[in-house]
């Protein structure tokens, strides 16, 4: 058997310099050494509620015969459990929107950093499934991508949960390996257990990487890329026993969601705040919130930015009084059961500029969110400039959420149920911070000031109390992203004064 010394072994500031690499992928380029989490993610996000508590539930026949048998039988059989009968399409969109953001907060700093260091061709080699793996490794790691690949039924385009070539553990990496660097082999190998010395024996130097549970992790501004945008219901890596609890939960949270919403529905929003706390929910609000409108007089603009759907009702409530909300789009149910009105736009900048200002006109307050979309990580997208065109009474709301286990987002799923995820998790929490009105010279009417200079003023506002990141991204990068086009986002834009 092939030995090979620790990376732990190399001085950090006397490692020699590779040129190229080939490195395993969990346990070796990650802290986590299982893939079931990752697993698990794509049967819920591309599969059901059932599939998932399926394979949790074959889980320890998996790793009973890992250990006992064969780790590419238990792969054959993660495969097969997890992907049989799933549409190529949903996999690759649950592969590109929700597996790298999981992936991307465990990547390990020793390995990471040697593996990056090397100035030519990096490979990852790994029994995972490609198309799991491949989005993840090439955006967030910039290196090629080797797995195992799946077989798919060419008239139904879904996967037969069976692979083409064997699964890529002992000689098959090597064989990957090979095919990949032909002549040239790697001048360094990583790998993590005794199923890679195969592959690692190929290259000119190599080195294992050893169990570590507290190693540390790259922080995320140190990858290739940013997660910005990412999709999918879970916020914590469901490893099992993660897993097992959030499957546990989800019908008791959806009759504390059911119980939450109808039960303050009725009530005052002015009193909401108190009852909130009753059921759970953690309200906290900063800043001065502006009185309501004397009569006769215009209403004011409230301009936030967009965590949730629940962003215009919660912002009623921490007013203490009715404020009407725009939306682009919004479902008949979540219509009926918001407790504030709400006006629906076209996306015909005219038609939406007349009926906010009508609003405003008849002395109504009204929360709008420029963004056009939501966004989860600490970053905001550009700011449309309509508002600024509506109103001199603009007063930016900074909104930041805390969700523990489900997410209240969502790009493909039903947006409908966006609210009650919210309230599914067991102590959701709101911060809404007012923040101080713009100055008249700050304003277009009487300070003279571009629309646009307006809303990326705003956007700085917003994002300096709230410590997020500015970015040009738009709605539409986001859709690209998320929807599987080819509209990758690599790198915050800074802000610019065009549309």
């Amino acid at each position: 058997m092939n030995k090979f010394p620790p990376i732990t072994s190399l001085p950090p500031r006397k490692r020699p310099c590779h040129v190229t690499a080939a490195a395993d992928l969990d346990g070796t380029l990650l802290t986590t050494r299982s893939s079931f989490p990752y697993f698990f993610v794509l049967c819920l996000e591309a599969g059901s509620l059932f599939r998932a508590a399926l394979l949790l539930l074959v889980a320890p026949a998996i790793l009973f015969t890992y250990i006992l048998l064969s780790e590419s039988a238990a792969i054959r059989i993660l495969i097969f459990v997890s992907l049989a009968g799933l549409k190529v399409r949903d996999v690759e969109l649950a592969a590109r929107a929700v597996v790298p953001r999981f992936y991307g907060a465990y990547v390990r700093k020793d390995s990471w950093e040697l593996f990056n260091a090397c100035t030519g061709r990096r490979v990852v080699v790994t029994a995972n499934p490609t198309v799991m793996v491949a989005d993840f490794v090439r955006e967030y790691l910039g290196a090629e991508c080797v797995g195992t690949e799946l077989e798919v039924d060419s008239r139904t385009g879904r996967f037969t949960g069976r692979v083409k070539g064997g699964v890529l553990v002992g000689l098959k990496k090597k064989e990957a390996v090979k095919r990949v660097f032909r002549d040239e082999m790697p001048d360094l190998g990583l790998g993590d257990r005794e199923t890679d010395h195969d592959f690692m024996a190929l290259c000119k130097e190599a080195y294992m990487v050893p169990k570590d549970k507290k190693a540390a992790s790259v922080p995320a501004e140190k990858l290739k890329s940013r997660t910005i945008f990412h999709d999918g219901r879970l916020v914590r890596l469901p490893n099992p026993l993660t897993a097992l609890l959030t499957l546990l939960w989800i019908p008791f949270g959806f009759l504390l969601a059911l119980f939450r919403v109808f039960f303050n529905l009725p009530i005052p929003a002015r009193f909401v705040r108190y009852t909130y706390r009753l059921t759970g929910i953690s309200l906290s609000i900063n800043g001065n919130p502006p009185p309501a409108p004397s009569p006769g007089s215009k209403g004011s603009l409230l301009v936030c930015n967009h965590r949730t759907a629940l962003d215009p009702i919660l912002v009623s409530i921490a007013l203490g009084r009715p404020v009407y909300c725009v939306t682009y789009s919004v479902s008949r149910l979540s219509t009926a059961i918001s407790p504030i009105p709400s006006v629906s736009l076209t996306r015909d900048r005219a038609t939406d500029a007349a009926r906010i200002s009508a609003l405003l006109d008849k002395g109504h307050d009204v929360v709008i969110c420029p963004e056009g979309t939501t966004c989860r990580e600490p970053f905001l997208l550009r700011f449309s400039a309509l508002f600024a065109e509506l109103s001199d009474r603009i007063i930016p709301v900074a909104i930041n959420v805390r969700q523990g286990t489900f997410f209240a987002s969502t790009v493909r799923g039903w947006k409908f149920l966006d609210p009650y995820f919210f309230y599914m998790n067991p102590r959701p929490s709101y911060e809404i911070t007012f923040l101080e009105p713009l100055r008249e010279e700050e304003t277009r009417g009487k300070g003279g000031k571009d629309p646009i200079e307006v809303a990326n003023h705003v956007q700085r506002v917003i994002a300096t109390a709230l410590g997020f990141e500015c970015t040009a991204l738009t709605r539409k990068d986001k859709y690209m992203k998320l929807g599987g086009n080819d509209g990758k986002v690599e790198n915050v834009k800074s802000l610019k004064k065009s549309e």
